[in-house]
Parts: structure tokens; C-alpha cells; sequence
């Protein structure tokens, strides 16, 4: 149950950063100490031969530490620029190698990671295993008492994730030489599991400076705020973390030196993005980080010195239904029956996303196009209520996020539907923070939310989230479970498509969530940057290579 906990929250942190992006917009508005060079600055800049780019979000930002790392994605993206993490996805969501030039199974339990010949810190300083080791030592401190990275797979670390007080190593992260590292976990894992959830998010800290910072110092060293070494293209000059964070380029980036000499990612309103890209103050934003409101796609994608494009379909928004609730899958099945999903998707996010069943969208690599979502049947809906003897007097609790405004109006038309088959709901807004806690006590009867699954390895989110007693549906199913079990072991492309299929056609048949649509999301750059486009994945990875045209 203490892992099962462990998870939940990483989850919650790692695998929603779109939620978390929608619920966090505006928190910090332009203000006289915002960072980012206005249009006079960047003449001024251009001058000197200086080139800035300026990154509008609407992500808030937590930590640049990444000894703190809660896998929201503006905190990775933000300190991914100081410190490689191991390895990153790239824009077609391969696994690309940064600060490691190879990750190999051993076996099921065993990973080594080749740290690259060529990396080193800003100072010259080589970076090492030592580096890897150390950094992870420090990750699995009680005295940092970090417990979203779940790093308690691993040997010698105990089920809360910890080491004991005072460890001075792990048993099952050694160094083998001077450029390489085993990764030994305590049961079987596979290499997708082990990139994608720790691979990608460990950032390597430099053990010669960091081993002078006593443990408890650790969280609040403002050395972390502007660290003068790293193994990244960019080093912090100046951070708020409310409004911005400015970067200088590391002219001894050993991937190339940086061609953009001051970088700022800049915290404002979604409602500020369109101004700011019209004006030039703003120089591109993110599909997920920079929440473009609905209503300013149109005028964004007419400005001529922009260019636009949507994001590959990966934020999701599911509906859980707590199935010890509604026990009888011919009401869930008419829930979905019931609803008209082309239309919300096109009323209501102008038909930016798609429609499917079950968890994996077109984006993931093992979607299943033969999959074909269920249509929109009203009159079926009302036979199967009828069929299932449902009381139709009841009101169910129909929970939602008050900070997601397209799905607060979705949710409107989806409870006249389902009333139009029978089923009436209570539709109750709240919080997101209220939300999640709702979802972790079952104090609902329908949950929805935005939820994105990672495409390349959903693996952990659905154990989870069709794990039975104490998840947020309570559903289980023998099938799945067998299936997931295979998936958890296996790297095989078309073996996964076929595991995870096989899920997802028993979700659509017994329909312990759905989605209503999944979302893509608009993102712009202007056409004087170079060698810089927008991609769920991969924003950063090449970032020494953009450019501005003179």
C-alpha cells in the first residue's frame, strides 16, 4: 500500500502536467520585474550582437533544484537546461541519448548507462559515474525526504524510498567505471519502464561542488538558484519563481555552444501569450507548458510573422467512473452511448483533438487504429438503462475542475444527455486540489479530469487506475491484469501494441473510464527563430542549435 501511495503521487505529478498547466495558468501576470527583453530591449540586445529568446508559459514553476524533482514538466524543461537528465524523448517520442550515449538491459533486472566520453561540466570538469552515483544517493536521502521519484525499485533502498541516515552508497546503483553505471532493481523491469520513468528524469548534479553542501542544506542552498556549474547549454542569472527565469548561454557546452546568448522562460496569463507573440515579446511557446486559450487560435494563427502548429494528441480527458458505485457495465456502456463526443470536440475545442476509447491516443506508439471508439447512439443509451433495470430517480456525483472552462461547459451538455437517457447527474465544480482529493477517497460517482498518459509507457497509469480496491475506478479485471503483467517485461514494439490493446478493448467493454476527447493544443514561434520548433517532446534537446535571424 506504501508503493501504491508512492506512485499516486508521483503520478499525479509526473503524468498531468497539462492539468496542472490549466490550473496554474496566471499565476504570475507581466509585472515591472518580469524578465524577457520588451521589443526596444532586443534592438538595444541586437546592437550589442546579443540574442535573446523569450519562452512565454503559463506553467508556474515549482524548483530549478533537482534534487526536488516532482516530474512537473516546466520543472524538468526549466532545469533540463542546466542539467542533462540521462536521456529525453524526442519530437516523434523516441528515446534520444543526452547526457548518457546508450542505456542497455543487462537483463530484467540490470541497466547500465554509458555516461557520453564527451561530457563535461562547465569548469572542465569531466562528468563521471561518481557524478550519477552521488546524485542519486542524495535523491534517496531521508534528510531531502524526496518521494516522488519512487526510487525505492531499486536494491538498497527501502519501500519509502530512503536509504538509511547516513548511507554512503546504494547497493543497487554502482559504479562499474569511470563513465558507466548499474541500475539493479528489485524485480523485473523493462528498459522502456526504466528510460521513460527514471532515465529521463534523474539530472546529474556535479559531485565535486555538491559534496561540499551538507545534507540539510541541500533544499535551500541558493546555489541551486544560480548554479555556476552545468552540464547544460544554459545557467540561471536570475529566477522568480512566480515570473521568470533568465539563462545565459554556457560557452562551454560541450554539445556546442549555445547560438541564443540569453534565453528567458516567462511566466504570464494565458490571455497575455497572443499580445505577446503579437508584439514580439513573446518568441515561442510550448503545446503543454503555454495553455494558448481557445479563443485566441484564430488570432494567433493569423499573424504573419508566426508560425502555428498543433501538438500531437496526449492530454486526455478521462472520465473515471468509481465502478463499486455504478456496478453495472451496461450503464457505463450508456454513459458513453449517450454522449454526442464529435460534438463537444467540435463546439468546444474547434475540433482540436480526437475521439477514442480507452487510454492511448493516436500520439502513443501502440494505439490501435482498428479500435473504433463507440458512437453516438442515444436511443441504444436508453435501451440499456431500460435493460439494466437502473433506477432512474437516482443522482450520481458528477465531479469536475472548475479551472478547466471548455470541459465546465462540456460537462453541461454531457448531463442533458445522459438525463435524456435516464441517468441524472449532479454536476459538482471544484478546485483541482479538491478534485484529487476526491478522487483519493472514492467520494464520487464520475470523476473527470485531464489526465496524459505517457505514450510511450502508459504502463504505470493503467496498473494503477484499473489496480481494484483503492484505485480511483475500484475496477479490476483478470484479463487485464495477465496483459499489463506481459507489459511490464516486454520492449517489443508490436508485442506492447497487441498487451495494451487488449486493455484498452476491455475498458471499452466495461467502461470503468472513457474519454470524452483527447486534446492538441496550439503552439506558435516566430518566424525570425530558427532551428526552433514546438513538440511535446524534445522542446529542449537541440536548444543550442536555435538561432535568430538578423
Amino acid at each position: 500500500m506504501k508503493k501504491r501511495k508512492q506512485m499516486v503521487k508521483r503520478l499525479l505529478s509526473r503524468a498531468l502536467p497539462a492539468m496542472i498547466a490549466l490550473s496554474l495558468a496566471g499565476c504570475g501576470g507581466r509585472t515591472a520585474k518580469t524578465a524577457g527583453a520588451s521589443v526596444k530591449e532586443q534592438a538595444e540586445a541586437g546592437a550589442l550582437g546579443n540574442k535573446i529568446v523569450n519562452i512565454g508559459v503559463t506553467s508556474s514553476l515549482n524548483t530549478l533544484n533537482p534534487l526536488l524533482m516532482d516530474g512537473v514538466e516546466i520543472n524538468k524543461y526549466a532545469t533540463g537546461l542546466m542539467f542533462l537528465p540521462l536521456i529525453e524523448l524526442d519530437k516523434d517520442m523516441n528515446f534520444e541519448p543526452m547526457l548518457a550515449d546508450s542505456i542497455q538491459a543487462e537483463d530484467e533486472r540490470n541497466f547500465l548507462v554509458h555516461i557520453d566520453d564527451r561530457a563535461s561540466w562547465s569548469d572542465g570538469t569531466p562528468v563521471t559515474a561518481d557524478d550519477v552515483v552521488y546524485t542519486a544517493l542524495r535523491l534517496c536521502s531521508p534528510v531531502v525526504a524526496n518521494t516522488a521519484m519512487m526510487y525505492y525499485v531499486f536494491e538498497g533502498v527501502g519501500d519509502d524510498g530512503f536509504v538509511e541516515a547516513g548511507a554512503d552508497h546504494i547497493s543497487g546503483i554502482t559504479k562499474v567505471d569511470n563513465k558507466t553505471v548499474r541500475f539493479t532493481t528489485k524485480a523485473p523491469m523493462s528498459l522502456i519502464t526504466f528510460q521513460n520513468s527514471y532515465a529521463r528524469y534523474l539530472m546529474t548534479l556535479p559531485k565535486h561542488v555538491i559534496e561540499n553542501i551538507s545534507e540539510e542544506e541541500l533544499t535551500s542552498n541558493p546555489w541551486f538558484n544560480r548554479p555556476d556549474v552545468v552540464s547544460g547549454p544554459y545557467q540561471v542569472t536570475e529566477f522568480d519563481r512566480d515570473h521568470f527565469v533568465s539563462y545565459e548561454a554556457n560557452r562551454n557546452y560541450w554539445r556546442g555552444a549555445p547560438r541564443i546568448d540569453r534565453l528567458n522562460i516567462k511566466i504570464v496569463e494565458g490571455s497575455q501569450l497572443y499580445a505577446g507573440l503579437k508584439s514580439g515579446e513573446i518568441d515561442i511557446t510550448q503545446n503543454t507548458m503555454s495553455a494558448i486559450p481557445l479563443e485566441d487560435y484564430e488570432s494567433i494563427q493569423s499573424l504573419e510573422h508566426v508560425r502555428t502548429s498543433f501538438g500531437a494528441p496526449i492530454t486526455n480527458l478521462s472520465v473515471f467512473v468509481k465502478t463499486e458505485h455504478i456496478t453495472d457495465p451496461r450503464v457505463r456502456q450508456a454513459m458513453v452511448y449517450a454522449i454526442d463526443r464529435q460534438q463537444l470536440l467540435q463546439q468546444l475545442l474547434k475540433g482540436s483533438g480526437e475521439v477514442v476509447d480507452g487510454f492511448l491516443s493516436s500520439a502513443s506508439p501502440y494505439f490501435d487504429p482498428s479500435l473504433q471508439p463507440l458512437p453516438y447512439a442515444p436511443e441504444k443509451a436508453k435501451a440499456l438503462i431500460a435493460e439494466s433495470g437502473w433506477d432512474t430517480s437516482r443522482t450520481i456525483k458528477f465531479c469536475i475542475d472548475s479551472g478547466d472552462s471548455a470541459f465546465v461547459n462540456a460537462a453541461s451538455v454531457i448531463a442533458a444527455q445522459w438525463a435524456a437517457a435516464g441517468i441524472k447527474a449532479d454536476i459538482q465544480t471544484m478546485d483541482i486540489n479538491t478534485l484529487m482529493s476526491r478522487a483519493g477517497s472514492g467520494d464520487f460517482d464520475v470523476l473527470a479530469v485531464q489526465y496524459t498518459y505517457p505514450p510511450v509507457d502508459p504502463y504505470a497509469d493503467m496498473a494503477w487506475l484499473l489496480g481494484g480496491e483503492g484505485s480511483w475506478t475500484g475496477y479490476e479485471s483478470q484479463e487485464v491484469r495477465d496483459a499489463l503483467a506481459k507489459v511490464q517485461l516486454s520492449a517489443d514494439r508490436e508485442e506492447l501494441r497487441k498487451l495494451y490493446s487488449v486493455v484498452d478493448r476491455r475498458v471499452q467493454e466495461d467502461v470503468p473510464m472513457f474519454s470524452a476527447y483527447v486534446i492538441k493544443s496550439l503552439a506558435a514561434v516566430n518566424k525570425r527563430l530558427t532551428g526552433a520548433e514546438p513538440s511535446v517532446y524534445g522542446f529542449f534537446n537541440h536548444v543550442e542549435q536555435w538561432d535568430m535571424a538578423q
